[in-house]
């Protein structure tokens, strides 16, 4: 077990990214908007209604999700035995703490154009967790925080873009 702080996830990105996601919900309600109103004229304007609300609702589903999003995990020891606790930052800002023990997989997923990895981490008897993109750690640091967990990497599913060798 590390028993000193180590950074075991750090994504790129720590942001709540909501003034693009507000310029991005404001341009399309206002483009089908415009295009609602140049049908006015037309029999059947409910579908441009309907395709702003699906979007709308499509828009707070991601961030209510995306504010779930691991941005660091580290290992910290801050108990009076000594026994290391695993602490979880997430992209909304809330940190949550928990037993390196109880964590059952940890993958780590390259990916194949740009230079950065995805986490997921699943804890025993719990939910899992997303890591926004990062750097790609090292997988001994894992192995040796969370001796119970099943550590692996994968690259993505998906290859280069381009003309094949």
């Amino acid at each position: 077990m590390a028993v000193s702080e180590d950074l075991l996830w750090d994504a790129a990105d720590k942001s709540t990214r909501t003034i693009p996601r507000l310029r991005r919900v404001a341009v399309v309600a206002g483009c089908l908007g415009l295009f609602g109103l140049a049908m006015w004229m037309g029999p059947d304007n409910r579908w441009a209604a309907c395709a702003a609300a699906a979007y709308v609702l499509v828009e707070i589903a991601h961030w209510a999700w995306d504010r779930r999003r691991l941005v660091e995990a580290r290992i910290v020891t801050g108990e009076p035995d000594g026994r290391a606790r695993l602490r979880l930052r997430h992209a909304g800002g809330r940190i949550t703490e928990h037993d390196p023990h109880q964590v059952a997989r940890v993958l780590i997923i390259h990916d194949n154009v740009v230079d950065s990895a995805k986490l997921r981490l699943r804890l025993r008897g719990e939910r899992q967790f997303f890591g926004r993109p990062g750097r790609s750690p090292a997988l001994a640091t894992w192995r040796e925080t969370c001796p119970r967990a099943a550590v692996n990497d994968r690259n993505a599913w998906w290859g280069m873009p381009g003309i094949p060798d």
